[in-house]
C-alpha cells in the first residue's frame, strides 16, 4: 500500500502544478478571442464529456488490460474496480455540487455584463437555463459558436470538477497500475492529456483553479483505494518474470 501511496501522491503533485500555479497567480477568467489553439482545447475537453467520455474510458479499458495482460477474471476484476472508482467519483461529484451550488464563471460574466441573476439562473431546469445562456450570448461576436454550444450544455454548477474528476482518475490510475509495468509512454500520456483537460476548463470559462485542485485531490484518494484493490484482488501489478527478460533483452540490443 505504501509503494501505490508514493506513486499516486507523486501524480497528483504532478497534476497539481498547473491548478495551483494559477490558483495563486490571482488569474481570473473573462473572454478573449479565441484562435485554433482555444479550439484544440475546446476537442481535449470533448474527450470527457458526454457521450465521448464513454469512448475514452472503452479506450483506456482495453489498453490498460493489453498493457496489464491479466487473465479473464483478473481483468474482469479489474474493469469492476476501475468502473467503480470512476463511477464513485462522479457521483459524488454530483453531490457535492448540489451541497456548494458555486457559479461557473461564465455565469458570473454574465451577471457582471447582463445583469443574469445567478439564483434566479440555477433555480430553473436545465432545459430553462440553456435557453437562458443562448439568448443572452447569441450576439457576442467574441464568443465562438463552439463555445456558445458547449456553454448552453454545461449549465450545472462548477465546485468541484467533473471532467478533472475523469481525467485525474484515469492519469493516476495510469501511475498505480501502469507505473509498474514501465509503461512510461503511456503514463506520460495520460499526465499530460488530463493536464490539458485541467486547462481547458480554465479557458473556457467553466470553472475555478481551486475546482480543479478538489476534484484532483478526491481522484487521489479513489484512485489509490482502487489500486490497492486491484493489486490485492486482480494480482501482482509488477512486470512479469518473462516480460521483464524480454524488457531487458530489447535493452541490450539498443
Amino acid at each position: 500500500m505504501l509503494d501505490i501511496m508514493k506513486r499516486t501522491t507523486l501524480g497528483t503533485l504532478l497534476l497539481l502544478i498547473m491548478p495551483v500555479g494559477v490558483w495563486l497567480s490571482g488569474w481570473q477568467w473573462h473572454p478573449v478571442e479565441m484562435g485554433a489553439g482555444y479550439k484544440a482545447l475546446f476537442w481535449v475537453t470533448e474527450t470527457v464529456t458526454r457521450p465521448w467520455g464513454i469512448v475514452t474510458s472503452v479506450l483506456f479499458c482495453g489498453w490498460f488490460l493489453w498493457c496489464l495482460r491479466f487473465r479473464i477474471k483478473p481483468a474482469l476484476i479489474l474493469l469492476l474496480i476501475v468502473t467503480a472508482a470512476l463511477l464513485t467519483g462522479q457521483y459524488s461529484k454530483s453531490y457535492i455540487k448540489e451541497q456548494v451550488q458555486e457559479p461557473r464563471p461564465y455565469v458570473l460574466w454574465l451577471e457582471k455584463t447582463q445583469g443574469l441573476n445567478p439564483q434566479l439562473f440555477y433555480g430553473q431546469d436545465r432545459e430553462l437555463r440553456s435557453q437562458q445562456v443562448v439568448k443572452r450570448i447569441k450576439n457576442e461576436a467574441l464568443l465562438p459558436q463552439w463555445l456558445k454550444d458547449h456553454w448552453a450544455f454545461e449549465t450545472g454548477f462548477a465546485f468541484p470538477s467533473g471532467h478533472t474528476m475523469f481525467a485525474a482518475s484515469w492519469a493516476l490510475l495510469g501511475i498505480g497500475l501502469l507505473w509498474p509495468r514501465r509503461r512510461m509512454v503511456t503514463v506520460v500520456f495520460l499526465i499530460v492529456w488530463a493536464t490539458g483537460v485541467m486547462v481547458s476548463r480554465l479557458v473556457l470559462g467553466m470553472h475555478w483553479p481551486r475546482d480543479l485542485v478538489t476534484s484532483t485531490l478526491i481522484s487521489w484518494l479513489l484512485v489509490t483505494l482502487a489500486t490497492w484493490l486491484v493489486q490485492r484482488f486482480a494480482g501482482p501489478l509488477t512486470v512479469p518474470p518473462v516480460e521483464h527478460q524480454e524488457i531487458e533483452a530489447r535493452e541490450r540490443e539498443n
